[in-house]
């Protein structure tokens, strides 16, 4: 489930890192289906055995912790992945183990990946390597793309707008829950296609992604009811209490209180929506 808001709260929870030292890096043992760890965890010890973190930082949906040469440990937490600095839900889907160094009066830290389906994966990927497997692959940032860039690249597009907000290559960092989410507050029905929509609808569009997104980081992103979701210091997000339709199917549309919150299904993923504010002809709402 993690998305940007998600992965941009686990990077600042585990930002005590930087500047700490590698001093083990193992894989538990687990009894259950292992994710993907490439190079092994003895490999990226041997490489990286004492070297320095110098920056967390964040490729859409994927955690990347970079080191003094350049090389990244590149996490993407998928469905049920988690990246902590304390205790995971559970030490049964625990994937791997970082320790670092203390410093000075500040004790030692130990980075934890945790991952109950093992869905994620864990590369770590040498400056070409990310260059041409992360950086090529994947379209613009969802809180950096400009108006511009995501009209072009979608307003010829017979896909459902829905859909093409998920694709990854287009604008990274959105997921199915923020997508609904975004194209309610822009007035958009999911359903429209996106050569149909108009300047303004586009507009709107591009100010909800951002309005929507920072929202969602400020208030440390959802845990859903599954609670699989927690942020570095193992504690629940917020956002879920914000959510205006994602999850709240056939409940009064709280911004214009005459529809009703529908649920269909795209992509094979669940949408949410307004049948009254989100009209397939779009509407003039601003953007809230």
């Amino acid at each position: 489930m993690p998305e940007l808001p998600e992965v941009e709260t686990m990077c600042r929870g585990i930002s005590p890192i930087v500047g700490r030292r590698v001093q083990l890096i193992e894989q538990p043992p687990i009894a259950c289906r292992p994710c993907l760890i490439e190079p092994s965890a003895k490999t990226m010890h041997r490489r990286l055995s004492g070297k320095t973190v110098s920056a967390i930082e964040r490729r859409g949906k994927r955690v990347m912790i970079r080191f003094e040469n350049d090389h990244r440990i590149v996490i993407e937490p998928r469905m049920s992945g988690l990246v902590l600095l304390s205790d995971p839900p559970g030490v049964d889907h625990l994937r791997l183990r970082i320790d670092f160094d203390s410093v000075k009066t500040q004790p030692a830290l130990q980075l934890l990946v945790w991952d109950r389906r093992g869905l994620g994966t864990i590369r770590l990927m040498s400056p070409t390597e990310y260059e041409t497997n992360v950086d090529a692959r994947l379209g613009e940032d969802a809180l950096l793309i400009r108006q511009s860039t995501l009209t072009e690249r979608l307003s010829a597009s017979a896909r459902p707008i829905k859909v093409a907000l998920l694709d990854q290559s287009v604008v990274a960092g959105i997921g199915n829950l923020y997508a609904a989410e975004i194209l309610f507050v822009a007035g958009i029905d999911p359903r429209l296609a996106c050569r149909k929509l108009t300047r303004p609808q586009w507009s709107r569009l591009h100010s909800a992604i951002g309005v929507v997104l920072r929202e969602a980081i400020a208030n440390e992103g959802s845990t859903l009811s599954d609670g699989t979701y927690r942020n570095a210091l193992n504690q629940s997000g917020n956002y879920q209490n914000m959510h205006r339709v994602y999850d709240r199917a056939d409940e009064a549309c709280s911004r214009c209180e005459k529809g009703t919150i529908r649920r269909i299904v795209q992509a094979q993923r669940s949408t949410f929506f307004c049948n009254h504010c989100q009209k397939r002809s779009g509407v003039h709402a601003s953007v809230k």
